[in-house]
């Protein structure tokens, strides 16, 4: 671009009132609008303005902050500030869940923790127990020590989540080195939202899996065969479960990992919750 076009690009928004440009920055987003910011000094300082940041907010951020475990500061100086405390995953309802927003997008991101899912058989301490971890953002993790079957299944209302938006549904997980029996039988993911249903199968674990047996989709309702659990930045491992939309109805989303047949004696599961994300 031109040094000319610049200079009347800045000379433009010089003419119109910073209330003018805060109000519209604030149907950017707020990665846009911080690049926005660098058109011009008005451009900057309507940037910092509170009407952006609150568009930027939940609208229900306000029930929001009294559900955090660890109360935030008396005062903010700005709404920005806010905003940007709330990009952290903050636990909440009794640490159960963790909350936080997108910092690109102002989209929310919920975690459920592991207590939040219902687990088949976790109640009984000969098949499942429950430890303290460092690597969790929650204050313990469940682990798998023997069972023939497994299930795990994880709700959310989409009234929680940022609407008119394409989310993916992810468990966080981890196998121990002495696991077993998590690479012989598959298992199905799937996500519901009403009567709309996605679901594919994938085996947990495998050593290599170009070699593990393929399971045959034709004549079934499944979609697609996924690839074993990918590495994320952490500890962590995760699988996506599904993705759904996010429209203006309340709807209720079940996010449900199950073997498609049992009569196999598995351990070393290690589960820290299931992710819910907007996708790209």
């Amino acid at each position: 671009m031109s040094r000319t076009s610049k200079k009347t690009r800045g000379l433009r928004s010089r003419m119109l009132p910073e209330s003018c440009v805060s109000s519209i920055l604030s149907f950017t987003s707020p990665l846009d609008a911080s690049r926005l910011s660098s058109v011009s000094s008005t451009f900057r300082s309507a940037m910092e303005s509170d009407t952006v940041w609150e568009r930027f907010l939940p609208s229900n951020y306000v029930d929001i902050l009294p559900r955090l475990d660890t109360p935030l500061p008396l005062t903010f100086s700005s709404k920005r500030e806010l905003f940007l405390h709330l990009c952290n995953p903050l636990l909440i309802d009794g640490g159960t869940k963790s909350f936080k927003l997108e910092k690109s997008s102002g989209k929310v991101i919920y975690m459920l923790s592991a207590r939040e899912l219902s687990i088949t058989w976790s109640d009984v301490p000969t098949y499942w127990t429950w430890i303290p971890s460092t690597e969790s953002r929650f204050s313990e993790v469940a682990v798998l020590i023997t069972t023939w079957w497994l299930e795990v299944q994880g709700k959310i209302r989409t009234q929680m989540l940022s609407p008119n938006t394409k989310y993916g549904a992810y468990l966080k997980m981890k196998i121990c080195n002495r696991a077993y029996g998590l690479d012989s039988i598959p298992t199905e993911l799937s996500v519901e939202v009403g009567n709309q249903v996605s679901s594919c199968v994938t085996y947990l674990h495998c050593k290599n899996w170009r070699k593990q047996p393929q399971v045959s989709l034709e004549n079934t309702k499944y979609t697609q065969m996924l690839e074993p659990s990918r590495k994320r930045d952490d500890v962590w491992n995760e699988i996506e479960l599904g993705e759904f939309f996010t429209s203006e109805c309340d709807e209720e989303v079940k996010m449900i990992l199950m073997e498609i047949k049992g009569c196999q004696l598995k351990g070393g599961l290690v589960i820290e919750g299931i992710e819910v994300r907007p996708k790209l």
